[in-house]
C-alpha cells in the first residue's frame, strides 16, 4: 500500500523547487506501461506546460488538488480560452476533468502545489497534432510572458 502524507508531499515539493522544469512526478501506478496512470505532481508558479490534448477516446483526464492553489484553463482550436477553473482546497473547489481531444493547461498559482492526476495508460508522448501548435514549445523565448499572460487569468 502507498500512501500519501505531508511527509511526501513536502518530499516532492522540494524535489520539483530543485528541478529545472519546476515540477516533479510522483508515480503511484508501477511502469509506464500501466492501464491506468495515478501520480502526484508539485508544480511551482514558474513552471510551464506547454497546452496539449490528447486525441485518445480513453485519455480522459482528471485533476484533483492536494494542495496550494491550481489553475485549468481550456481552449478552442485556435487558442481562445473556452474556460478556466481555480482549485484550491480553500475554495473548496477541488477536481477538473479533461475530456480527450481538448486542449489544456494547469498553472500553478502557489508556491507547493500538488495536484494528484489520473488517465488511462499507457504513456506515449505527445504527437504533433496533440501539441497546441499557437503556444511557445518548451524552452521558447516566448515562455514567460505566455506563462503570464496565463497566470493573469485568475
Amino acid at each position: 500500500m502507498k500512501i500519501v502524507g505531508k511527509q511526501l508531499m513536502d518530499t516532492i515539493t522540494a524535489q520539483a523547487q530543485e528541478n529545472p522544469r519546476l515540477r516533479k512526478n510522483f508515480n503511484l501506478h508501477p511502469s509506464d506501461d500501466f492501464c491506468c496512470h495515478r501520480l502526484l505532481n508539485a508544480i511551482e508558479p514558474d513552471s510551464y506546460i506547454r497546452p496539449h490534448r490528447h486525441l485518445d477516446p480513453t485519455k480522459d483526464e482528471s485533476f484533483v488538488v492536494l494542495r496550494g492553489k491550481l489553475g485549468i484553463i481550456t481552449f478552442d482550436e485556435n487558442g481562445a480560452v473556452m474556460e478556466k477553473a481555480t482549485l484550491a482546497v480553500a475554495n473548496e473547489t477541488l477536481i477538473a476533468d479533461i475530456p480527450h481531444g481538448v486542449f489544456h493547461t494547469a498553472v500553478s498559482l502557489e508556491k507547493g502545489t500538488i495536484f494528484f492526476e489520473a488517465k488511462a495508460g499507457p504513456y506515449i508522448p505527445l504527437n504533433e497534432e496533440e501539441k497546441a501548435p499557437w503556444a511557445p514549445e518548451d524552452g521558447a523565448p516566448e515562455v514567460p510572458d505566455y506563462l503570464a499572460g496565463l497566470k493573469a487569468l485568475f
